[in-house]
């Protein structure tokens, strides 16, 4: 997985005390945006596979936001029906298909260098997915939250197979109950609130 766009991409340490304020933090600014720029639904998009550790942060992730009951919030990838490369070119046309204005955040684990391994990145633009393990598939996504969750750059998929499983946890774990925090956030705001409801005005 590379970045296609690195604007205003912010790092944290899942390890940090303050992890979890500067998620939700980034992530919220990152939607009331999305808002006030007039798109009508949110759509994550979580990116990976349940049959390897170190890509399994994406399924797991939509695992636990699944049953988020908002009418214009939706979910793509969780450990029974993950998004993987042979469905996204399928799913993302069904999401433009589908849902009106959507604001797509793309979810998945990447390798990076090793001082950057435990850490989150979040931001504007795209990521391509696969790239890491020599997948060619088109970029997806307005904003993205990814996961360093082991260090790349020699024989990538086996360090991926290889990758602790506690380290994916504790990321799945911040980001799900970040992500559900800003929406509640976001619900109580009628300022941007609609969204989540389809009452615009």
């Amino acid at each position: 997985m590379l970045l296609k766009n690195e604007l205003k991409q912010q790092y944290i340490n899942v390890n940090s005390p303050s992890a979890l304020s500067c998620f939700t933090d980034a992530l919220y600014a990152l939607l009331y945006k999305c808002i006030k720029n007039g798109y009508k639904s949110i759509v994550f998009v979580c990116i990976g596979t349940d049959r390897s550790t170190g890509d399994s942060l994406g399924p797991l992730i939509g695992y636990k936001i699944q049953n988020i009951k908002y009418k214009n919030v939706h979910v793509f990838g969780n450990l029974e029906t993950p998004v993987h490369a042979k469905n996204l070119d399928e799913i993302m046309k069904h999401v433009f298909e589908k849902f009106e204005k959507p604001y797509v955040i793309a979810i998945d684990a990447c390798l990076g260098r090793m001082e950057h391994v435990g850490y989150l990145t979040i931001g504007e633009g795209s990521i391509k997915p696969g790239s890491g393990v020599n997948k060619n598939l088109a970029p997806v996504g307005n904003a993205y939250v990814t996961g360093i969750v082991n260090f790349g750059g020699f024989m990538d998929f086996l360090v991926l197979q290889n990758t602790r499983l506690s380290i994916v946890m504790k990321m799945a774990d911040l980001v799900s109950i970040g992500i559900r925090y800003v929406l509640w956030e976001i619900e109580r705001n009628p300022e941007i609130s609609p969204i989540l409801h389809g009452f615009y005005s």
